[in-house]
Order: C-alpha cells, then structure tokens, then sequence
C-alpha cells in the first residue's frame, strides 16, 4: 500500500497578533478543546442513546485517569510472566508475590506489587492490529480507526472522538476546568509514516471536544501551564477590554462567514477568558501545592509528575485525564531492541512509582471508589525473543491492562493467557470492550448514537461491558 500523502490542519493561520493577549493565547489556554461547551440538545441525545438493556450504574465514576502506556508494554515483563516457558520466552525476569494471595506480576513493580488488591489485572486484552497508529485509536476511543492495520494514516475529522471528548459531550464541566485534559503531549511514533496517533481529538465529534492539551515537562521547577496567566502589565480590566473590541471583530467576521470552525472557535475563546480569570482553575493546575514528600513519592520525573497532575485535577473536578507516555526519545515502551535492560532501568520504575502512589492518593482522600484508573498499551509484545538483539516485536495477539476504583472490581485477574502468552484461552478482551467498560462505569449511556457534525449518527462504543469486572 502505497503513503496517501495527506494534509495537516494545524488551525487557522489568519490569526492577528497586535494585541498583547492574542487569539493564539487564549486557544493555549484551551490548547485543543472547547471542552464541552457547542452543541444543544443534550437531553434530547441523552434520551436517544438510552436504548441499552444495561442496567444503570447506580453510582458512576465521577472521573477516570487514563494512563496510555504508549508504545506496547510486554505482558511478559508486566502482569502475566510465565516462569515456566522455555527461555527464549519466558526472559529475565521473575515474577513476584503481591497483596492478592495467588497472584504474581514481575519483580521490578515491587510498589504497585502492594496493591493488587485494589486492581484488575487484565490478561486477555486481543486484537490483530499491529500498527501504532491504527491500534491506538481502537485503545482510546473504542472503535476501529478508520484505516486499519496503518501506520500511514495521521488524525483526521473522520476518527472516533477520544472517550474524553465523549465525556465532554456528556458531562461538561460547569467549573471554569476542561472536561477532559492530556498531557503531557499527543502520542506520536517518529517510526510511523503518519506520525501522530489518531483518536486523541474530538474526531467526528467535532473541535469543540479536542480537549486541553498541558504539555511540557511538569518535573521542570520553571513549568507553568500555558495560558493561565497575565503579562506582568496587563490586569483583568484591560483584558476585558481587549475582549470586548475581538469580539466586535469576531462579529463582523461571522456576518461574512459562519463555519461550525468559527463556532468552535468562539467556545474556545470563552472558556479561555473563563480559565484565566479563576482563581479555582489556577490553583488546580499548581503543582507547588503539593509537598515535596508527595511529589517524590510520585517520582521526579514527567511521567510521575503528569500522574500527579492528573490526581490534582480530578480532585478539582474534571472527569477524565489522559496521561500518554511521554517522548523519552526512546521510541517508548516499543521495545523492539535491549527489551530487558529498558524495561528495568528506564520504563517500569516510573511507571511503577506513579501508579502505585496514586492508588495510595486515592484511596487516603476517600476518592478511589469514584475514580477510575487505567492503564494499558495498544498492544503487547511477541513471546519470542528476537535473538540479535534481545528485543520483543509488535504482538497485539495477547497482552495486558488494568483498571481500578470506580465500581471496577478489585483484587481479581480477568481472563488467562496460553502457556507463552501468545493468545488468551479465556475471556478475550478487545480495546472497545475496555474502553466500552469505563464509559459504563462512569455512567455514559454505550449503546446508543449520537449525531456527527453532519447529522450522521455514529455508535457511541462499538464493544461490550464487562459487566463481570464491575461491582
């Protein structure tokens, strides 16, 4: 198959920069969304979607942290080792006893090992799409990507919106925050034709559902989060002021040229100017709220960081947090070469830190049977060992997820592997069945449709409830 060559829309190039506060600003403080604000009818959609014969939750989730652990993490050198495979399979790692009797992960997650009684270890998680790009969509949005098995094929408006963006369409924060944020960037594979990952934006769904994007490294004592403040010589009146005379502007403009692009834009200006004049929002971006015992225990580093963040935030009152694995400039947990070393020095011991500190959060500030906590990868990790290089190839066939809090049941493993882990024997799981699990959870309606920006009606899921997993 040939590359399709394709065209990045980036954002409108028209904006006008002789005011101090520009519009580019203010998007930076809604980076990628309008987050729930734009269209009507939520009622009425609410109404259309409820045609499932699930039962309600009685309690949903109030919010999900979503951990994409981007590049394929090995399920045999995370939560389903085989010590009794040959050695060209089982590697050199041993598994560990952890808090649930009877059950084992690997030794290097010697925290999170403390706290499998509050998990569900997901062992059977299949699919058959070996591309990044492709299968990432499938993880985050719970539906195919519009072209399969591709590593050619960027975001367009034609992917399924992340289920961030859905939580925004159905619960909009009515705070001054987002409904859905990520950070600390888009996942992007530098090996992939296409680049970035698609599925991480509002998709069909519309701009208006990006989300915020909070990139940077939030382990940088210099990071801010862009947007949130004012030039030293500018104070709110003058914002105000300079609000008033883009909105006249902006009027004129509509008069000429109404787009669904120009809607989206005016709900990203208003969250903006909303965002940057409360104190509440400022305070839950601020990391230096926290103390120095709590940020290390979460690892000084941007993955932990981005953790914590992420519990902040929740705490504040946003719904649902993307926390993709950061550009190590290591290719990730795509572990194609030196498989073992990578995995004990570089990828699980942060991973491991920052999962196991924010089970511990949630649990002491009474907040973990209404968040949900995921973890997972687009894939995993093919069970032979590629001898030259001690690597692990793409394996989408069998590979591991977990989930915790928010009606999730705890302390249990979820389906079975074969004796490599190559294929499950036991409770396949695909990505929409995971992401179609936490929208349930969290009281999203999954059965039903919801109009594109066309009137078109799309699946809001396209898998089933592990009703099995849930409380």
């Amino acid at each position: 198959m040939s590359r399709r060559e394709t065209t990045r829309i980036n954002g409108c190039q028209e904006f006008r920069s002789a005011f101090q506060i520009s519009r580019r600003q203010m998007l930076q403080v809604g980076a990628l969304g309008a987050l729930g604000l734009g269209w009507g009818g939520l009622e009425a959609q609410l109404a259309a979607a409820q045609t499932s014969q699930l039962v309600p939750r009685k309690k949903p989730a109030k919010a999900c942290i979503f951990i994409f652990m981007w590049g394929g993490p090995s399920q045999l050198e995370t939560f389903d080792l085989k010590p009794d495979a040959p050695a060209e399979v089982r590697g050199d790692f041993n598994p560990i006893a952890t808090k649930v009797p009877g059950t084992q992960i690997c030794e290097h997650f010697t925290r999170v090992a403390q706290w499998t009684d509050k998990l569900a270890i997901i062992r059977s998680l299949t699919h058959d799409d070996p591309a990044h790009l492709s299968s990432g969509h499938a993880t985050l949005t719970g539906h195919l990507a519009p072209v399969v098995k591709s590593d050619a094929d960027p975001p367009s408006s034609k992917d399924s919106p992340h289920i961030g963006s859905l939580i925004s369409k159905f619960r909009p924060n009515q705070e001054g925050l987002p409904s859905f944020v990520a950070m600390p960037w888009k996942a992007l594979h530098p090996a992939a034709p296409g680049g970035e990952a698609p599925g991480q934006h509002g998709g069909w769904l519309g701009s208006a559902y990006d989300g915020m994007l909070l990139g940077g490294d939030l382990n940088d004592p210099n990071w801010r989060p862009q947007g949130l403040g004012l030039p030293a010589d500018m104070g709110l009146e003058r914002l105000e002021s300079r609000v008033a005379l883009l909105k006249m502007m902006d009027a004129q403009r509509r008069s000429l040229h109404e787009s669904l692009a120009g809607a989206a834009f005016d709900s990203h200006q208003t969250r903006a100017i909303e965002m940057i004049g409360s104190p509440h929002v400022r305070q839950a971006f601020d990391l230096t709220q926290e103390s120095d015992a709590t940020r290390e225990r979460y690892g000084r580093n941007i993955h932990g960081q981005c953790v914590l963040m992420a519990r902040r935030l929740v705490e504040h009152g946003v719904p649902l947090v993307s926390v993709n694995w950061h550009n190590d400039g290591k290719n990730f947990w795509d572990t194609h070469g030196d498989n073992f070393n990578r995995m004990k020095n570089d990828l699980i011991p942060p991973a491991d830190m920052a999962l196991a500190a924010l089970l511990q959060d949630l649990e002491e500030r009474g907040m973990l049977d209404e968040t949900i906590v995921a973890w997972v990868g687009e894939f995993g990790r093919r069970p032979q060992i590629t001898k030259n290089n001690a690597g692990r190839e793409h394996w989408p066939f069998c590979y591991n997820g977990l989930l915790a809090g928010g009606g999730i049941k705890p302390g249990v493993v979820y389906g079975a592997s074969d004796k490599h882990a190559a294929y499950p024997v036991a409770d396949p799981v695909s990505p929409q069945d995971y992401a179609t699990t936490i929208l349930h959870a969290m009281g999203i309606p999954t059965a039903g449709t919801l109009p594109d920006r066309e009137n078109r009606p799309h699946h809001i899921t396209s898998g089933k409830v592990l009703q099995d997993l849930l409380t």
